[in-house]
């Protein structure tokens, strides 16, 4: 028979051990919910943007993430998006990217979301992003690109490659090159934006009200210099 003072360091232990698995489930459930609550806010974000179609004339669809959805913002509706003429529909998930694992949040990448936004029927597609990709692999980056152009075919594309947000800024230049270099390869324009000195948010990565009016404007110059193309097609 155990000693009763081994038996009750024994009891102790195993009530111990219970309350730090109690706790650790608790914390995982948390941050589970947490994630959850986060994906269900970008959602909602990327559906009340849509409804937002700003501008008049030639339908323009912008896909992109955070930074064309606006968030940050107390109007979604200003985001750099806004600032290009034609009548702008975005297609916007914050967190999202050319890459399937860009986002946590399920099939939300510009790829997985392109068909459905194509229902705006537009004469050009700008397609913005790249900072969300700052942790994926080339390889994902590259397939996730070449599932869009694909998407895209037919239409007249521009892309908009990432600014130097200083939270992602060492990630930057890998991604932009990458981008640069896959946009070259399909024949579609593309824009960088790294060199721009914008004004953030307090989390170094999101912008403020005139950070997007500079960008959107500085974007829509740009655009206006160069001829959007269709993007070649490639055997896969």
């Amino acid at each position: 028979m155990l000693h009763r003072g081994i038996l009750r360091r024994l009891t102790g232990a195993s009530v111990v051990a219970l309350l730090l698995a109690a706790l650790m489930a608790f914390y995982a459930a948390d941050r589970a919910g947490a994630g959850a609550t986060r994906c269900q806010q970008h959602r909602l974000d990327a559906r009340d943007r849509s409804h937002l179609v700003t501008g008049e004339g030639s339908p323009v669809l912008v896909i992109g993430d955070s930074w064309s959805v606006g968030l940050g913002q107390d109007d979604l509706g200003s985001s750099w998006a806004a600032r290009l003429p034609g009548e702008v529909h975005v297609a916007g998930f914050s967190g999202s990217g050319f890459s399937a694992h860009a986002s946590g949040c399920g099939r939300v990448s510009f790829a997985d979301r392109a068909p459905t936004a194509l229902a705006a029927r537009p004469a050009l597609v700008v397609v913005e992003g790249g900072l969300n990709d700052y942790d994926q692999p080339a390889a994902a980056i590259e397939t996730g690109f070449r599932d869009l152009m694909a998407d895209l075919a037919g239409h007249p594309v521009v892309v908009v490659g990432p600014a130097d947000a200083p939270s992602r800024t060492r990630a930057v230049p890998r991604v932009d090159e990458l981008l640069a270099r896959l946009a070259q390869e399909y024949g579609v324009p593309y824009v960088r934006t790294s060199d721009l000195d914008l004004d953030y948010l307090d989390d170094r990565l999101h912008l403020t009200e005139e950070g997007h009016r500079e960008f959107g404007d500085v974007v829509a110059e740009r655009i206006a210099a160069l001829t959007p193309t269709y993007p070649a097609v490639l055997a896969r």
